[in-house]
C-alpha cells in the first residue's frame, strides 16, 4: 500500500495552525513578563526535560542566555553529574538535589519542558523539581501538552499545548516548546 505523504504533511500542518489558534496568549504574555523580571533582577532561569525535551532544553538554555540574556542552566548539559545522581541517589531525586547545590531560591525561576508534565507515575525527577521549586519559592513555568500532568498543577505559568491528534501529542508537544521560547526570547531581545 503506498503511502500518502502529501495528505499526511497536510494533515499535520493543519494541527500546527490548529495549535496556533488555540495557545493561550494570556499564558504566553505571562510568561515573558517572568523572564523579563528576571533580566531586571539578575534571577536565574533553570531548565529541564527529560527524553527529547532535554534536548531542547539544553538549547533553551543558550537562546535564554544569548539572546535575552538571562542567566541559565540545565542539569542536563552535565551528564557526568547527572549520571552519578541518578546511580547514587536515583532518578527521582536527580533534578532536585542539583537544584540544592545550585541554590535555586524565590528570586528564580524553573522552566518544565515535558510531554505530559509528571505525575505519580511519570517524570519523577520533574515532579520532585517542582517540589524543590515550591519549597524555595522559585517561580514555576512549564511548557506542556496532555492534561497538563503535575505541571499544571504545580506551576505559576503553564503553557498547555492543546492535544489535536493522540497520535501526534509527543512531536507536536516538543516542537512547541521550541516555537514558545524562540518567540519568546526574541520578544525579549526587541
Amino acid at each position: 500500500m503506498a503511502h500518502s505523504y502529501e495528505a499526511y504533511i497536510d494533515t499535520y500542518l493543519a494541527e500546527v495552525i490548529s495549535v496556533a489558534e488555540q495557545i493561550d496568549r494570556t499564558a504566553l504574555a505571562r510568561f515573558a513578563r517572568v523572564i523579563e523580571k528576571l533580566q531586571q533582577t539578575g534571577g536565574r532561569l533553570f531548565i529541564f526535560g527529560v527524553g527529547g525535551s532535554a534536548a531542547n532544553a539544553s538549547h533553551a538554555v543558550n537562546d535564554f542566555r544569548k539572546i535575552a540574556k538571562v542567566e541559565c542552566y540545565s542539569a542536563l548539559d552535565n551528564v557526568s553529574e547527572l549520571t552519578a545522581r541518578i546511580n547514587d541517589e536515583g532518578w527521582d531525586t536527580s533534578l532536585s538535589e542539583w537544584m540544592k547545590i545550585s541554590k535555586v531560591s524565590s528570586s528564580d525561576a524553573i522552566l518544565i519542558l515535558s510531554v505530559g508534565g509528571g505525575s505519580d507515575q511519570t517524570s519523577q525527577n520533574l515532579v520532585k523539581a517542582m517540589e524543590q521549586a515550591k519549597e524555595v519559592g522559585a517561580t514555576i513555568l512549564s511548557i506542556v501538552s496532555r492534561d497538563g500532568g503535575k505541571a499544571r498543577i504545580l506551576s505559576d505559568v503553564c503553557i498547555l499545548i492543546p492535544v489535536i491528534d493522540s497520535a501526534r501529542i509527543t512531536p507536536h508537544a516538543e516542537e512547541w516548546q521550541a516555537v514558545v521560547w524562540h518567540m519568546l526570547v526574541t520578544a525579549l531581545a526587541s
